[in-house]
């Protein structure tokens, strides 16, 4: 308990937790560690280095990256898991050891008496000295999961395939045209193996996107990480087509057709969770390209506040999702989050007297109680001919996945007249832009009014990793943009706003948790248009599209930038953030 008594020495917590924590020890079996992480009484990394100083065993941290398969794997993975430790270099900082058969090992637990046992007993085995360092359970799960990274495990497919030169590669040259061996090898093993172990990392690394891409001569495998795409391994090109063929194989698609585009899906179990995955491969110059999108369950069932709607905001989609009739609807560009988001407003509508039918392209998600429709153009099954037919369905909600014609334009506006709420997206580059872009889509202006309640512009940009995190004096260019947009706040917005004398932000310098990037995750930015009535009559009189602007920031309405604003004073983000997504706009 001497971790314990330190903390509560330097005052953490009074006697009488004191009491609380070390019961709690005893009863449950966990360590002193465990209790005090699990309470959030001080960081990793503090109660680490108190540690190292209560054991006079120097603490070390380590990139996982930086150290070789070969040495991670000096130490058993089971005695690795079960006594906390692992090799984490060659050699000692030890002068007087051996350095030609020595190891540095981590240890979570040294104070350990079993843990001491094992090692000592491998050291006995394997013949090698040994110095030890203390380490976080945090640094150890990333050592553990490096050791399972991907290049190590796709590696071993390779090899066990016969290795890039080897008996793989001569089988490849000749018959992998023939679509009957591609099929055969896309069976075998160590394919199946590959393509699992692409899969696994992306769902465990939250990727959003997998992109298989041949070049001249290599496949790429990258992930889009909290919307930034990154390199993550590069094998040899003789496997693509039997990578391809695999996903085919699981996507149902055709194995023999590799001129046209093909759009699938497909369901496997990773680390004891159903995960689907949306499917589309695309010709190019040196073969197929490969793009999975990794559809997360848990996405579909987000809060408002989880997406990052708030105040004003939140409150006018909340108004007009409980009006019985009239159209909602969704902008921005192609993955910023507007499905997400008009499914968290579907999951609210979603009771059993309410009666919901999608048309969608594709259904990225499947939601119990909703009944939901794919388009397929190639039969002639379009958005505005489901919609046509949704209307013969007694539907209470609708959701159309994009308005893109005329004739869906005038289906959608008439299902809002006649007494259905009506969820749909349009492509514009602003909220306000949505107005004129339904007038050149026929639209008469007199009816929306009517039937439009709400229009939701958004993007995503990347959050601040909480773990390392701190707060910092902007520099004056940075200091003068966050109060020029503060400045121009709607005035329920400002008076809201607590301003800090000095001012202050946020930023990561990157740890473990976030991969050293800083950044961790997601947030929306939203614009919402509300219709009122003095933009009704804007609308009436043929407006500019600047003068409904204008009207709608009167009466409160932020526009992304302010509201990128708010969230970087939050320590949600920051302003390079705010300015690169809304800079595209």
């Amino acid at each position: 308990m001497k971790l314990l008594q330190e903390l509560f020495a330097q005052g953490f917590f009074s006697e009488e937790k004191m009491g609380e924590l070390k019961k709690q020890v005893e009863e449950t079996g966990r360590t002193e560690e465990e209790i005090i992480l699990s309470k959030n009484i001080v960081s990793e990394d503090f109660l680490f280095n108190l540690k190292s100083k209560v054991l006079g065993i120097p603490l070390k941290k380590i990139r996982a990256e930086d150290v070789p398969a070969d040495v991670l794997e000096l130490i058993p993975e089971e005695a690795s898991i079960n006594y906390k430790m692992a090799a984490i270099a060659r050699g000692t900082d030890v002068p007087s050891k051996s350095q030609s058969n020595s190891l540095q090992i981590g240890m979570v637990y040294p104070e350990d008496i079993a843990a001491q046992n094992a090692l000592r007993f491998l050291a006995n085995q394997e013949n090698f000295a040994y110095q030890v360092y203390l380490i976080t359970p945090g640094n150890l799960a990333n050592l553990l999961k490096q050791r399972k990274n991907i290049s190590t495990e796709t590696k071993k497919a390779l090899e066990a395939l016969g290795g890039e030169t080897g008996e793989y590669s001569e089988k490849s040259s000749g018959s992998l045209s023939e679509n009957a061996s591609v099929q055969a090898i896309a069976e075998e093993a160590p394919i199946i193996k590959m393509v699992l172990v692409i899969l696994r990392h992306a769902v465990e690394g939250h990727a959003s996107d997998i992109h298989i891409e041949p070049g001249r001569d290599k496949l790429t495998v990258r992930f889009r990480l909290n919307g930034v795409l990154h390199p993550s391994l590069f094998l040899p090109l003789k496997v693509h087509p039997a990578v391809v063929a695999r996903i085919k194989i699981l996507s149902g698609l055709k194995i023999d057709e590799n001129r046209l585009p093909q759009d699938g899906r497909f369901s496997i179990k990773i680390n004891n969770t159903d995960v689907d995955f949306r499917v589309s491969t695309f010709p190019t110059l040196y073969g197929e390209k490969v793009e999975l999108r990794v559809l997360d369950a848990t996405t579909a069932s987000r809060s408002f506040e989880d997406l990052g709607i708030t105040g004003r905001s939140l409150d006018v989609i909340k108004i007009a999702i409980k009006k019985p009739y009239g159209m909602i609807l969704f902008t921005g560009p192609t993955g910023s989050g507007k499905t997400t988001t008009q499914y968290a407003i579907l999951r609210i509508l979603n009771q059993d007297s309410v009666n919901i039918v999608t048309v969608e392209d594709p259904i990225e998600y499947s939601i119990a109680g909703i009944n939901q429709s794919q388009v397929k153009p190639e039969i002639g099954y379009t958005f505005a001919h489901g919609l046509r037919q949704i209307l013969r369905q007694d539907p209470n909600v609708i959701m159309v996945g994009e308005i893109r014609d005329e004739e869906t334009a005038s289906l959608a506006i008439n299902a809002a007249l006649t007494g259905h709420i009506v969820l749909s997206t349009l492509h514009t580059n602003s909220s306000v832009g949505v107005i004129p872009r339904l007038i050149d889509m026929g639209v008469r202006p007199f009816l929306i009014p009517s039937t439009l309640r709400v229009v939701i512009s958004q993007r995503l940009v990347r959050t601040l990793c909480p773990k390392c995190k701190i707060k910092i004096k902007p520099v004056e260019k940075i200091r003068s943009y966050i109060l020029e947009k503060v400045k121009n706040l709607p005035s329920a917005a400002r008076a809201e706003l607590k301003m800090e004398d000095p001012l202050f932000i946020y930023e990561a310098k990157g740890c473990d948790a976030c991969g050293l990037t800083g950044y961790a995750g997601r947030v929306g930015l939203y614009e919402v248009l509300s219709m009122t009535d003095e933009i009704a009559e804007l609308i009436q009189k043929n407006a500019l599209e600047s003068q409904i602007f204008k009207s709608a920031q009167k009466q409160g309405m932020l526009t992304m930038e302010q509201e990128g604003i708010l969230k970087v004073l939050k320590g949600l983000t920051t302003v390079e953030e705010i300015i690169r997504a809304t800079e595209e706009k």
